[in-house]
């Protein structure tokens, strides 16, 4: 479960983005080169007093070098990342996710069309679906929990609303906020991007155990949560922010109320460790920023030629 775990992300949810040093290397990384290799036992000299050491280092930091900007690519905004996970097997990974998700709520999964509720999730689901022009095998699951405000969607285009999160998002438009914002985590392929800092993260460990004191291994590996992986975390949320909103303004509904949605969230959360610590952006930070980009959210609406928020309800209501 704890696999599926890492692709279930709360919107009010903060925590680190990986696991403890020893659970990601290994009982090994506790225990010294000395005791591992044992030169100074056999009296010879440690191995980083060999020249040929430095060649094979050197060649070995030269090959990682390459291929490390062979995987540099360009998110959707523009941002430079690591990627080497590929899209198949990011979708694999994403269908073990699924499984999981659908063996843990079984139980509490709401029959399709079965309800209102389901209803008008999958209503805004397959508006949201439509704007985003990919062909992934969309699925949409509302599980009955009404005390869990949390929405996700897994690699593949699976996507999970717990009830609980309506009482937040309260219409259409906020619930749009939240789909828009999950469904833009996976077309910006932020799930293989974690996982590609995660494997790169893990190879540096496994090569920094053979010469560095364990001790201040595990402080390297806090201060890489601190200073890598939570920014990125966080940059990843602004970016999901951004590309969710012009997505649900392609899709006809009322950036403007994204705000409202945020400043609602803000009063339903208890409390939040400072910014830096955290996996996601303060609210108060992401309101501010969605309030800068409605402007150019609304101008993706009108080159989408939707017509006024009003209009846009009546009709759809209609429809549906």
């Amino acid at each position: 479960m704890a696999f599926c775990s890492y692709f279930q992300r709360g919107l009010f949810a903060s925590r680190s983005v990986f696991s403890s040093p020893r659970q990601i290397l290994g009982r090994n990384i506790h225990r010294g080169p000395h005791q591992r290799y044992g030169y100074n036992r056999q009296g010879q000299p440690p191995i980083w007093q060999d020249r040929r050491f430095w060649y094979y280092a050197g060649a070995a930091g030269t090959t990682g070098l390459i291929y490390y900007e062979y995987h540099i690519e360009e998110s959707p905004t523009g941002r430079r990342r690591f990627n080497n996970v590929s899209p198949a097997y990011e979708k694999q990974i994403g269908q073990q996710a699924y499984l999981q998700t659908i063996s843990q709520y079984q139980s509490q999964i709401i029959p399709a069309g079965s309800t209102k509720m389901d209803r008008d999730v999958r209503k805004v689901a397959q508006r949201l679906i439509s704007a985003t022009d990919t062909e992934n095998n969309w699925e949409v699951h509302v599980i009955y929990a009404p005390d869990e405000k949390n929405a996700f969607v897994l690699p593949g285009g699976k996507i999970f609303v717990f009830s609980g999160l309506l009482s937040v998002t309260q219409d259409d438009d906020g619930l749009a906020t939240v789909l828009s914002h999950e469904i833009a985590h996976q077309l910006a392929n932020h799930s293989a991007e974690k996982l590609s800092q995660a494997n790169l993260l893990g190879f540096l460990y496994i090569v920094a155990s053979f010469f560095v004191d364990p001790n201040f291994l595990q402080f390297g590996r806090a201060m890489s949560t601190l200073l890598l992986e939570l920014p990125n975390s966080r940059q990843c949320e602004q970016e999901a922010d951004q590309l969710g909103l012009y997505l649900m303004a392609k899709a006809c509904y009322d950036p403007q109320q994204a705000v409202a949605l945020w400043q609602r969230m803000k009063a339903a959360e208890l409390s939040s460790p400072p910014q830096f610590l955290n996996t996601h952006p303060s609210t108060d930070s992401r309101i501010e920023n969605i309030r800068a980009l409605v402007p150019q959210a609304n101008m993706k609406r009108d080159a989408a030629n939707c017509p006024s928020p009003d209009l846009t309800k009546a009709f759809f209501d209609g429809v549906f």
